[in-house]
């Protein structure tokens, strides 16, 4: 992957934007022409989503910075390729910059109003009020006009970043324009995966203007980086092809310690979801009453029969599954009960690598041993959604405002890899870097798709030879291929048709149509 191809990964602050594009202009670039470089390539993809023969009537809402001249730049040119331009223009100070651009509008006739109702008539609506870095709560006037444009159905463009986000965290300052399309400008701002910010940046991408590496990463290297994962990224985890020789032992044996009379399926959707991995041998440990059921659904899994308590969870691990030198990663969670602090506390002291959801964390919790976790000598994994988290972090302050950096602060207090699920699943290794996981859907908020996923991560991970520095790459590709998976299945079955046995069987096909398509 090229310098430049690393940059669609990565995701920035608002405060890196800046400081790349202060080593940009250091280096002799005009503002004027980076702002005419960038929203030239706005207004050509503008006009490729709205063409004239669809779109005639376009009204253009002008902030007082460089946002508003970007959006100055491109009611020009759409006003010259023969669009109907309005200007929505409420502040009378801009940038000097900002401002020559809006003579320059006035002089070619385009109209102008201060305020909202003169653009009502017009088809589309582009918002460049405010682009990144703002921070202030929106009110008065111009919170009154953005929420009279959310009431309009007409589609709205949002330059750089809808207005009223905030660029780091995605939170509502206030208020916001709910855009239909947001061209983000430059690199990845870190709100577009934010949960908070999704209803608002409707189909985002990326308009790049041509960043030059060699500055990007003279700002990005003073930092762990933020990256999202992609197909790119994800081949070089994925355990394809294999050697020509091989066999099952040199592809990684992985035990699952799951299930209980009550949670049964939990059992069998972490044994699909690692047996969809290609790990070469799987051992799942369950109560003894669920042996046969277990072995019709995973017959080429080793099942492991354990002694059960009166309520049907596992009371202790038999040998064979007590060994842990025999396996290359452990999963455990999953059914497990909320009663199965000895199971957690015995699985903590293995040697290998751990994976640790569900009621493997609440176990966690229960048994107040977080802090010990930085003691392990192998890596381990944590996989909570957003009430887990609050569990097992509670003192990490509104995880939900800012995912990455709550993300973050947990891997560095639990010395443990930690994946927060989420529309914007993000994943953290102790020292820092974080994976994002781009795109996702509403079908996966279905009862067992995270059991999927903690199946789907102990297999990746007991089939790589990949040191601890790269485990969360591994962690990370996992997500994104249960994601991918899973928007594969709602596109066949709609968002109401992906449980999580059918997610499971899209696994596979998903993986052959992305390794066929490249």
């Amino acid at each position: 992957m090229n310098p430049q191809q690393q940059l669609e990964q990565v995701v920035v602050t608002a405060e890196q934007m800046r400081q790349i594009e202060a080593r940009i202009f250091a280096a002799g670039m005009p503002v004027a022409a980076l702002m005419e470089k960038a929203a030239g390539l706005a207004a050509s993809r503008i006009q490729q989503l709205y063409p004239l023969s669809q779109v005639s009537r376009v009204g253009i809402l002008i902030g007082p910075g460089h946002n508003g001249g970007d959006a100055l730049v491109v009611a020009r040119e759409l006003h010259l390729a023969g669009y109907q331009v309005s200007l929505y223009r409420p502040f009378p100070k801009l940038k000097d910059l900002t401002a020559q651009h809006a003579q320059y509008a006035e002089n070619l006739g385009i109209p102008s109003y201060n305020d909202l109702q003169s653009l009502q008539q017009c088809e589309l609506i582009i918002d460049g009020l405010f682009g990144f870095g703002l921070e202030r709560s929106l009110s008065g006037e111009i919170a009154q006009a953005i929420h009279q444009l959310n009431q309009w159905s007409q589609p709205v463009v949002s330059i750089d970043i809808p207005s009223g986000l905030h660029t780091d965290t995605g939170e509502v300052l206030g208020t916001a324009v709910r855009a239909t399309h947001t061209l983000c400008l430059g690199l990845w701002k870190r709100g577009f995966f934010q949960d908070a910010a999704l209803e608002y940046l409707g189909k985002a991408e990326r308009i790049d203007f041509g960043v030059p590496p060699k500055e990007a990463w003279a700002i990005l290297s003073q930092s762990e980086p933020i990256r999202q994962i992609n197909l790119s990224s994800a081949k070089q985890y994925l355990p394809v092809p294999r050697p020509p020789v091989t066999h099952k032992y040199k592809q990684g044996h992985l035990l699952v310690i799951c299930g209980s009379r009550r949670y049964a399926g939990g059992a069998i959707l972490t044994g699909l979801g690692a047996r969809a991995s290609g790990v070469g041998m799987l051992s799942i440990a369950v109560p003894e009453s669920l042996k046969p059921l277990l072995v019709t659904h995973l017959p080429d899994a080793l099942i492991i029969d354990c002694p059960e308590t009166e309520t049907g969870a596992i009371a202790q691990l038999p040998p064979i599954a007590s060994d842990f030198s025999k396996y290359q990663v452990i999963a455990c969670g999953p059914g497990l009960t909320q009663q199965a602090q000895s199971i957690v506390q015995a699985v903590l002291k293995a040697e290998c690598p751990l994976v640790l959801d569900a009621d493997g964390l609440n176990n966690l919790v229960q048994l107040g041993t977080m802090a010990s976790l930085s003691l392990r000598k192998a890596p381990t994994v944590l996989t909570p959604h957003l009430g887990e988290f609050k569990r097992l972090f509670p003192d990490i302050d509104r995880p939900d405002r800012d995912r990455i950096q709550a993300v973050q602060k947990a891997a560095a207090q639990s010395g443990a890899i930690i994946l927060l699920k989420g529309a914007r699943t993000a994943i953290a290794h102790p020292q820092g870097s974080v994976w994002l996981v781009p795109t996702s859907t509403p079908a996966l908020a279905r009862g067992g798709s995270g059991d999927v996923l903690t199946g789907l991560i102990g297999g990746l991970l007991a089939q790589s030879a990949t040191s601890d520095g790269s485990l969360e790459a591994l962690v990370a590709t996992a997500a994104w291929w249960h994601a991918q998976a899973g928007i594969l299945a709602a596109q066949e079955r709609t968002e109401l048709g992906v449980d999580a046995f059918t997610l499971s069987q899209y696994l596979l096909p998903f993986l052959s149509n992305a390794i066929e398509k490249t």
